[in-house]
């Protein structure tokens, strides 16, 4: 059987304010394009904005 690291079993913690007006900001201004989130030890370490510009 595989051993469990300590902490495995715990909830993700809440979103703080600051994380959760970055990631509503991100989305609210992205027209076109794509939003990632980099998750380490269940929180967002890191939020990306990839916008496309559509031409036609």
């Amino acid at each position: 059987m595989a051993e469990q690291k300590p902490g495995a079993d715990m909830p993700p913690a809440p979103l703080d304010e600051e994380t959760w007006k970055e990631l509503v900001s991100c989305l609210s201004s992205i027209k076109y394009g794509s939003v990632t989130l980099t998750i380490q030890n269940s929180r967002i370490t890191q939020i990306e904005k990839n916008e496309k510009l559509r031409l036609v």
